[in-house]
């Protein structure tokens, strides 16, 4: 029983240790326009819009992006890899599926 059990762990445990990922997660464009896009649009929906906090800068454009790097983006925020502190708490509050669906929205949609 033990060696049995054993065996399918090492199964399924094997692309794990081997560095395979799972497969990226497939997101719902129409999930995150209607629930999800409010966080996003105050800011990367207003053409040309300058923030003054933390400093001012220029807000980027996300929509038409890579999906994979809004999500790659979105992921570095929440592990404090990039320090914005709004998109930090915005991100820290995101699944990921949540940064798979607005991928799929702005990655899309030229808006």
């Amino acid at each position: 029983m033990i060696r049995l059990f054993s065996a399918a762990f090492l199964v399924l445990a094997a692309p794990l240790a081997f560095g395979q990922q799972a497969a990226p997660q497939k997101g719902d464009a129409d999930l995150a326009h209607r629930n999800k896009t409010a966080m996003c649009i105050g800011c990367h929906g207003i053409p040309g819009y300058r923030t003054a906090f933390p400093s001012v800068y220029h807000v980027p454009k996300i929509a038409g992006q890579q999906p994979a790097y809004i999500i790659s983006a979105l992921k570095a925020y929440k592990s404090g890899e990039r320090s914005h502190p709004s998109m930090r708490g915005i991100a820290a509050s995101l699944t990921d599926q949540d940064m798979a669906d607005l991928a799929a929205y702005y990655g899309v949609s030229a808006k």
